[in-house]
């Protein structure tokens, strides 16, 4: 159940290091994510999970870009119907966190303000960083794919672990327009981090950012599993849960246009034969039974482009279905 706010996130104290001050910038009306507990202060933080805003906007120079920065709170918006976890759940057999008392808060947003982008990466690394040692698992809401980049960095001390991605499109690009921390690389640096052992990449189909010569770089680079989405619809998502590395710990991120357009239509690039809701809930069911899902991130949600709120719903239960599949396999609370 949602069980008793954290102790410290009640009181405001003062933060340390000004580049871990997050912003409580959330919706007009106060709502949070799934109605879970503010935390005004991470460094203070005791809770199992900590859902943390990130809206980023990878600044590339010269292109018209959909805005994913609205995104955070969207997808708290599109929390709302969900936010009943004492309810029974019909996916779970029973209560979204299995009756156990799981400690979650919502942290707010990462905001860049006065920052410039390689400060603001920075900020977000050592926020996650913070939320890591104070004993959570971070969930973040991008912005733009980016945003898994300085999420990444903060487990430098938390591998090794396998990165499990879902999406259309490969990321794999070193540089582009003189950026190389932008939404079309985040697996090209994931791959020079040393605490990440191997990946996965699950969805891939149509055209993206990827030309031949990525497509070399990361078959020479012989730690990443490449799932082609009409593979995964022809042998279904337990054989490929099956074929993903073996690791103790692993890390989920998901890019909205991943999924199936039927679910996720609010993206700047849908694209049909996408990932669907239940071979993603069983994703991480086989993720946790191979080892712990340390933690997750949705990105490139587009708001504007979505459609009865769908996407931001549908990540939202995303989200949940996370925590609830750590709590019924024993991962966190009591």
């Amino acid at each position: 159940m949602a069980g008793r706010a954290p102790r410290a996130c009640s009181e405001i104290v003062p933060v340390p290091n000004e580049r871990i001050i997050v912003s409580p910038s959330l919706n007009r009306d106060g709502s949070t994510f799934a109605g879970f507990p503010i935390c005004n202060n991470v460094t203070s933080l005791d809770a199992d999970v900590a859902v943390l805003g990130v809206p980023l906007l990878s600044p590339y120079p010269g292109h018209s870009r959909y805005n994913c920065v609205s995104a955070p709170g969207a997808i708290r918006r599109g929390s709302v119907p969900y936010a009943k976890i004492d309810h029974y759940d019909f996916d779970f057999g029973g209560e979204l966190f299995a009756g156990r008392d799981i400690r979650c808060v919502d942290c707010g947003d990462a905001v860049i303000g006065e920052k410039n982008f390689s400060e603001y990466l920075q900020m977000v690394t050592d926020t996650v960083r913070t939320i890591l040692e104070r004993g959570a698992v971070p969930i973040v809401i991008g912005g733009d794919h980016g945003t898994t980049i300085p999420v990444l960095r903060a487990y430098e001390k938390q591998g090794p672990l396998c990165l499990v991605q879902i999406d259309a499109h490969l990321d794999w690009v070193d540089e582009r327009d003189g950026l190389r921390e932008g939404y079309s690389s985040p697996m090209r640096r994931a791959s020079e981090m040393p605490w990440v052992s191997s990946m996965a990449q699950i969805g891939l189909r149509g055209q993206g950012s990827a030309m031949r010569q990525e497509v070399a770089d990361v078959t020479a680079y012989g730690k990443s599993l490449l799932i082609r989405a009409e593979e995964l619809h022809e042998v279904g998502i337990e054989a490929v849960v099956d074929q993903i590395p073996a690791a103790e710990r692993y890390f989920l991120t998901v890019d909205a246009d991943g999924l199936d357009p039927s679910i996720a239509p609010g993206v700047g690039y849908p694209t049909p034969g996408g990932v669907t809701y239940y071979q993603t809930l069983n994703l991480m069911r086989g993720l946790a039974r191979k080892g712990k899902v340390v933690g997750m991130d949705f990105v490139e949600v587009v708001p504007e482009l979505d459609v009865s709120n769908l996407t931001s719903q549908f990540g939202a239960r995303m989200l949940l279905n996370l925590i609830g599949v750590l709590a019924h396999n024993g991962y966190i609370g009591a």
